[in-house]
């Protein structure tokens, strides 16, 4: 039988309510509705940044095409004026002017085919280009609201840490006060329960926990003396009596 001034036995009390409000702020700390708009932000970046990826990949591959394209049309181009050029001066046979002046129309079909496709490449550049500015410009504002919730996270990480600090120097003081093997009934209790290791008690009837007591254990709470350290059997919980009689 444990056995612990009436006290110490109510001062677990204050340790319990400390211990419940130290377990709120740290679940609190860990629920904020801000961290969820921040995981939600931050993985809209990501796809944003996979997505300006691509386009810029897109972008560059459609440059290297268009300067291609360009290239074509400056070969065909240059070799038609080279041919005009000859035609204009009149010179060489007769047969080799007829045969640069179907040349010189073979390569006007062909250099207007070549300009086609440059400007279809240059239309899809135009619009890789204005995809990477758009998605730049989600970027920026993605970024800028994760900056924004972090603050504010930030702000709300430090009120929380403050008040669990002096929680913290509050509990450690309390404990303190209290007998070794009292405190280590209550911190099994805990440690059963996940949390809870003391309840108050009024006469056959707990408060914020329900606990449904066997007969022997009422006989045992009306029989007890003040300083007996009473546990429930089913939770191990630190019973502890705020009767006036106590």
């Amino acid at each position: 039988m444990t056995t612990a001034p009436v006290k110490d036995q109510r001062r677990l009390l204050d340790l319990q309510a400390l211990d419940t409000r130290a377990a709120k702020l740290a679940h609190q700390r860990r629920t904020l509705p801000v961290l969820a708009t921040l995981a939600e932000l931050e993985g809209r970046a990501e796809d944003l940044h996979r997505a300006q990826v691509e386009a810029k990949t897109l972008a560059s591959d459609t440059r290297r095409e268009l300067a291609k394209a360009e290239a074509d049309v400056e070969q065909v181009r240059s070799r038609a004026a080279r041919h005009q050029a000859k035609l204009d001066a009149g010179t060489g046979l007769s047969r080799e002017l007829v045969a640069l002046q179907d040349e010189v129309a073979q390569l006007a079909k062909r250099q207007a085919v070549l300009e086609e496709v440059q400007l279809e490449v240059m239309e899809r550049l135009e619009a890789a280009e204005a995809r990477v500015a758009e998605l730049d410009m989600q970027e920026k504002a993605v970024t800028a609201d994760v900056e924004r919730h972090a603050a504010d996270r930030d702000a709300q990480f430090a009120t929380i840490d403050a008040e669990l600090a002096d929680v913290t120097a509050e509990r450690a003081r309390v404990a303190d006060e209290i007998g070794e093997e009292l405190l280590d009934l209550y911190e099994y209790a805990r440690r059963r329960t996940g949390g809870l290791g003391a309840v108050a008690l009024h006469g056959h009837r707990t408060d914020g926990s329900q606990v449904d007591f066997s007969l022997s254990e009422l006989a045992a709470i009306d029989a007890a003396a003040p300083e007996e350290v009473l546990t429930s059997e089913e939770h191990g919980y630190v019973l502890v009596r705020l009767d006036d009689a106590t």
